[in-house]
């Protein structure tokens, strides 16, 4: 074996052990939390609420997993959660109208998403366009351009079907759970295993030095903002599903809930470094912090709104995790 590859066989063992490692603590302050709002207000962890968290965190944690790509090259999404909305409405207008039936609402969705998410990286790759800016346009653009479609303040998708049971609550089981696991399974092996994902990441941490390597860097990066646009459209499945009024042209804030987790979840800003099993537990962090702090606002009597409190401590930890990944990072050089 040469020393080139056992160099690269250990980076990629250091690299595995420190996402392992960073998960952990994720995982451990995830169950801190869970414990210490248990301890405050024992109704926190009532059947009803555990069902709830668990139907609210599917259409944001496969938000996070899809947007962990663009993050990986170094760039950002803020369209995905207005791309989001306006795939449930648009489907949902045609399924109403009669249009088409219930299952196809599903495939709809997601060819919407992965436009959305084909237009970015055209725009970021092909027209370098920076990701901020084109994804604000995208953003915008999908907001308005959905409530024109739709021309509706709202659209309403059926309950108590298979569509409902499948990927939000069969029987009081929290369905869309295990399509998280399944997807962030999938996006592990894009994002690990497979060329497209090594290539991401390459991108994140250095695009010039990729493009000399023979790469078509430009392919990849449209690929990473396609699979974005793809969780987009997923997600907007899970969300239909869990919340059968939609409103148009909202989806706005969205898209920070689920790069929030994201980062939490220790994928790197500046990218080349992406966890995905991370972006899941961040996720499911915001979650179990908007919900429990409802708890144990009610329960104290305290007359704050608790989503107020939520942006604060979220914008606390974002904050926080952002830094510790730069000290990180000056630490390798």
């Amino acid at each position: 074996m040469s020393s080139k590859t056992q160099i690269k066989e250990n980076n990629m063992k250091m690299n595995m052990f420190e996402k392992s490692k960073q998960n952990f603590i994720i995982v451990v302050a995830l169950l801190v939390l869970v414990i210490l709002f248990y301890l405050l207000n024992p109704n926190f962890l009532n059947e009803y609420n555990i069902i709830s968290m668990a139907q609210s965190l599917a259409p944001y944690a496969i938000l996070g997993l899809g947007v962990t790509f663009a993050i990986a090259t170094g760039g950002i999404d803020l369209s995905i959660g207005t791309v989001c909305i306006a795939s449930s409405v648009v489907a949902g207008k045609l399924y109403t109208d009669g249009l088409i039936p219930l299952w196809s609402t599903i495939p709809v969705m997601i060819l919407i998403g992965g436009l959305f998410g084909l237009i970015n990286g055209l725009l970021i790759a092909k027209l370098k366009l920076p990701a901020f800016i084109a994804t604000l346009g995208t953003m915008m653009v999908s907001r308005g351009l959905s409530a024109i479609i739709v021309n509706a303040p709202n659209v309403f998708y059926p309950t108590g079907t298979w569509f409902n049971s499948l990927f939000s609550n069969n029987n009081g089981f929290p369905s869309g759970i295990l399509w998280v696991l399944g997807f962030m399974v999938i996006c592990m092996y894009i994002m690990y295993k497979n060329r497209v994902g090594r290539y991401i990441l390459s991108i994140g941490s250095n695009e010039e030095a990729t493009r000399l390597s023979g790469i078509n860097t430009d392919k990849y990066k449209i690929m990473a903002y396609v699979l974005t646009g793809l969780g987009a459209g997923i997600a907007a499945i899970f969300w239909s599903s869990s919340f059968v009024t939609v409103a148009s042209a909202t989806g706005s804030g969205m898209e920070l809930d689920a790069i929030a987790g994201v980062y939490i979840g220790g994928t790197s800003a500046a990218g080349g470094v992406a966890s995905v099993g991370g972006s899941v537990i961040g996720a499911a962090m915001l979650v179990v912090i908007r919900s429990g702090l409802n708890f144990v606002l009610a329960k104290y009597n305290v007359s704050v709104n608790s989503t107020y409190v939520t942006y604060v401590l979220t914008g606390v930890i974002v904050v926080f995790s952002v830094l510790i990944d730069i000290l990180k990072n000056k630490k390798k050089k």
